[in-house]
Order: structure tokens, then sequence, then C-alpha cells
């Protein structure tokens, strides 16, 4: 139950998060969770997690075990970085793949949102890799997200920063699933 968010734009690329934790109808804010961050930083790159809360322990711990951190830079590398990484969530964390047998694919059960200096990107749960060319939002609260920040891009007066976060606290605003403070991070695209 979250809200994230990315976006391109003048030269620049954030990356945006809620920062509310649901269990059942129970809601843990930021002000009663001290670790209430979405987003965590791999290598060059922030990335923002939906799903169970569990999800961000486990990736800064798959990361942080690698000898070498893999380039999160295209497609095709997070691809094959995502494929390796849900080996491991199977074998590692105990994944429960347990699905509906229509499925062409075994779930990560998480959708991810990557920014960093080559671009933004989304990876969803099983591992389709997109890279976007202006905004993008997953979670919960997206269609408000999307929303908000459709109607905010072209505004010049707003950059990058401001439309990721604008996304965020709209969902917060209209979806009960949602919550600030909102966490964001800004990072100049390579020329």
């Amino acid at each position: 139950m979250t809200t994230i968010t990315v976006v391109k734009k003048a030269g620049r690329v954030a990356i945006a998060s809620d920062t509310l934790t649901k269990w059942g109808n129970g809601k843990e804010s930021s002000e009663y969770v001290a670790n209430h961050e979405k987003i965590i930083r791999v290598g060059d790159s922030y990335v923002a997690i939906t799903g169970s809360a569990t999800f961000k322990l486990i990736l800064a711990d798959y990361f942080s075990s690698l000898e070498e951190i893999p380039p999160l830079d295209s497609v095709e590398n997070i691809f094959s970085v995502w494929n390796a990484l849900h080996g491991a969530l199977k074998e590692q964390y105990y994944l429960q793949t347990g699905e509906d047998k229509e499925d062409d694919l075994e779930s990560s059960r998480m959708d991810v949102l990557i920014a960093n200096r080559h671009g933004i990107f989304g990876v969803a749960a099983h591992r389709t890799v997109q890279a976007f060319s202006k905004f993008y939002a997953y979670g919960s609260g997206s269609p408000y997200a999307l929303g908000a920040m459709y109607a905010a891009y072209r505004a010049p007066s707003l950059d990058a920063e401001a439309i990721a976060r604008l996304g965020v606290a709209a969902a917060a605003e209209f979806h009960d699933e949602s919550g600030l403070p909102v966490q964001s991070f800004v990072i100049e695209l390579e020329e």
C-alpha cells in the first residue's frame, strides 16, 4: 500500500514515495515508524519499492551482499539484475511462489521504480522493465499520482522533484493507503 513516482524533466530526474505502512486496516505513519522510507540507494541509483515492507529490507540486504553493485543503467541490464534477484528471492528470502497457473511467469511480488543519471525505469512484478520518457507511478495510489503529474508536467515553474512530490501528495490526499510526508531524491541526468 504505497505510492512511488519518478519524473524526468529539464536534465534532471526525481524519485519520490509516501511513507505510510499499512497492515490490514491498521495504519502506521512515519510519526510512529522510524524506518518508514521506501526508497533505497543502490550504487548510483535510487530504488523505490512497493509491496510488503519487508521488500525494502530484502533489497538492501541483497544488494549490499554483492561483491559489486550491478549497473541499473538500461532496460537490458536491469532485466538481468532482476532475473538474478528473483532467484535469490526464492532461495535466500523464501518468496512464496504458489500462484495462479494462468500466469506465464512467477511474480516477484513487488513493483519498483529506479532513478539514476541514465534515466527513469520501472520493474513490474513479473520483471517487465520499462524506460520512461517523462514520468510514471506505481503502487495503490498510482492513478491519483499519474493524474496529478500529467496535469502538472507542462508547467514551466515545476521541476522534476516538485512534480514527483506532487504526485505522491495527490495520492496521499485522495487515497487511504498512502500518507505523508513525502520522501524524494533528485539526480542530474548524464549528458
